[in-house]
Formats: structure tokens, sequence, C-alpha cells
């Protein structure tokens, strides 16, 4: 019975999202066409490029999501092993060789690939402490990723140049503006992915405006509600731990979410149970994820720059299954409707795509991701 639910939601998520692609009109952006096109479905590839703890996946696992329709790898590449503040010579050398078998293999493949910055605490304090010192390490940092990147074919593989900027609005603008300067020079022809402060949220994408770099694309980072893509949250001083088996869309008069109510009462999970209210309070009116990406939409419309989610996901130890399915399915027809590529989050970990028991792609995931494909 339950893979027959699973079935049925899935097909009737099938029919929407082939109507929303439908429906999809080309806004006349300033990247080239083949290029959105190779970043409209992807996934991220964390823990690939990350030294002694490497973990890349096997070329039979990227064989079999290229086949299924992924296009795009994006490949986070911790920002303190390729800085000179924090790692060796050596530590620099092994990360950038690292990065550059990666590539190789994926343009084997035939997928695009977008080369992200991500930074750790670390780094992020320093930002935060001594902004000059900071963007001395980023184009240091660019300027060894760029020399790996030219060896590719500049339709193919795409920099981006900071994961979540943890900065103010104002500063970041500044230093992306200068940044994005930089990294043009070194790489004349590459597309350039940039997003806003505040964890990338499309909210605050309406603060950031378009770079003078008409090769741009604009990430924005999706999770909300937090509540439902964060439950059993693997912190356990953080109040989302305590919320297990919350349904989406989240609804007041759901006979599980009164449960889940009642549970943290007991518990006396205040914080927990402050998150839960706000968060059906605010689905009450518009439940689905509309209400959150609209900000990105009126963005897009104002300024006509390409847009990429290259970051969303549930973490799936405690979610229910169709409601994980379900959120997934319309995040992406969203995406399509609005000609915006993806980036799921992530491949094989806490979010990932894979189904662990078999170690292959999970087959309702990829149907709810790729929808009619």
């Amino acid at each position: 019975m339950r893979k027959l639910v699973v079935a049925a939601i899935l097909l009737s998520m099938s029919f929407a999202q082939s109507a929303s692609a439908d429906t999809c009109v080309a806004l006349p952006h300033t990247v080239a066409p083949d290029r959105l096109a190779a970043l409209s479905r992807g996934f991220n590839a964390d823990g690939w490029i990350n030294g002694p703890k490497s973990a890349p996946p096997s070329a039979g696992l990227l064989q079999q999501l290229r086949k299924a329709g992924m296009s795009h790898v994006r490949l986070p590449v911790p920002a303190e092993r390729v800085m000179r503040r924090y790692a060796s010579q050596a530590e620099r050398d092994e990360t950038l060789r690292a990065l550059d078998q990666a590539l190789k293999q994926l343009m084997s493949l035939g997928y695009a690939a977008s080369v992200d910055l991500h930074p750790g605490e670390r780094f992020n304090r320093l930002h935060r402490e001594d902004p000059d010192a900071a963007m001395q390490e980023m184009e240091g940092a660019w300027r060894d990723l760029a020399e790996v990147i030219r060896a590719y074919p500049a339709d193919r593989v795409f920099a981006e140049l900071l994961n979540e900027p943890d900065v103010e609005a104002d500063t970041w603008q500044r230093e992306v503006e200068a940044l994005a300067g930089f990294v043009r020079r070194l790489l004349p022809d590459t597309t350039l992915i940039v997003g806003p402060v505040n964890w990338q949220r499309p909210d605050s994408l309406p603060e950031f405006r378009p770079l003078p770099d008409p090769n741009t694309v604009y990430a924005i980072h999706f999770y909300d509600p937090m509540v439902f893509t964060h439950q059993g949250h693997w912190d356990a001083q953080d109040p989302l731990h305590w919320i297990k088996g919350l349904p989406f869309p989240i609804s007041a008069d759901d006979p599980r979410v009164q449960a889940i109510r009642r549970d943290l009462q007991d518990e006396n999970a205040t914080a927990a149970l402050d998150m839960l209210e706000r968060a059906i309070a605010s689905a009450k009116e518009k439940p689905g994820v509309d209400r959150w990406l609209a900000p990105a939409v009126a963005w897009q419309r104002q300024f006509s720059r390409p847009i990429i989610v290259n970051e969303f996901g549930v973490l799936k130890a405690e979610a229910p299954r169709v409601s994980r399915l379900r959120w997934l399915a319309s995040v992406t027809a969203y995406a399509r409707k609005h000609c915006w590529g993806w980036a799921h989050w992530e491949l094989a970990q806490g979010f990932g795509l894979v189904d662990a028991s078999t170690g292959k792609p999970d087959a309702d995931v990829m149907r709810a991701l790729l929808g009619s494909r």
C-alpha cells in the first residue's frame, strides 16, 4: 500500500511539473543558453575535494546519475584547504590535484561542473573581523583555482566565488564586485556564480545588485520551512533536533502536526515548539514553496538575470518520505517554471539522493527531482 501511495503522488507531481515546464518562458538572460542548460539539473558532491577525508563518488554512480538526466555537479572546495593562511603548500597542491582529477572525470562523463569556494568557520571569522585580509585570501585562492579551471572548456566549468558569505550585505556587495573583476581577469570567458548574504536565502536576493559582469549566474539556497527540511537535526542542542515526523505541507489541522505539538509541550521543548508554531502560522495562507521563493522571482523580473537554486534538500532521517518527495518535487517544478537551474544538496550523506541500502540513486527521489523526464 505504501508503494502505491508514493507512486500515485509521484505520478501527480509528474503531470504538474510537465505542465509548469511548458509555461516556462525564457527571459533575455545575459548568459549563453547552452551554459544555463548545463546548469539546469544537478547535485552537490560535498566531500569529494576534502583531503584525507575525501569520499569521491564511484564512477558507476556518476554514470547512473548522468544517464538519468543530471547535467551539473557542484564541487564544494574547502576554502581553508586552498588559502595560504590556513594550508601548507603540500595541502594546497593536494587539493588542487584532487580538483583537477574530479573535473577530468566529470568532463569525460559529459557533466558541467561549478567550482565552489566553500569556507568554514575559520575563514568566516576572518571575513567578519578583517575584510581586507579576507579579500587577499580569496584572491589568492582564486589565483590557484583558476590555474586548474582554465585547462577546461569555459562553457563546461564555472566559478562560484564564495559560498554563503558571512558578512553584511553592503560589505559583500563591494567585495564581490571587486572579486568578480579579479577572477574575470584570470578567467576571461568563464561563467561566474555569485549569491547574496544571509545563507543566500531567496529573500536576501532583493538587496543584492547584479554585477556589471553580464556572464554571471545568481545562486540562492533554499531550505524553507526549516522546521520541515531540518527536522531531527544532527546537533542535539538545536531545537530542530526535537521535531520529528513533521509532514509537508504543514497544517494546524493535520493530526500528525497536532501530535508533534503535544509531544513538544510534554517534553517542555519550548524553543522547538515556538519554531513549529511560527511555521504553522506562516503556512496558513500559502502552505507551499511559492511564498518563500517569490522574492527571487521579483528580482529576476526586475533585472533579467539567470538564477540557480544550487542548494536545497531535506534531512531524510526523520522527515516523512512522501512529504520529502513532495517538497523536492515542488522546488524543482517551481525552478522549471521560472527557468532556474538547480543542484540538490547533496549526494550520499544526510540529505543525499542515494539510497543507502543499495548505493544507487533513490528512484523515487530521482523521479521527484526530474519530474516527467
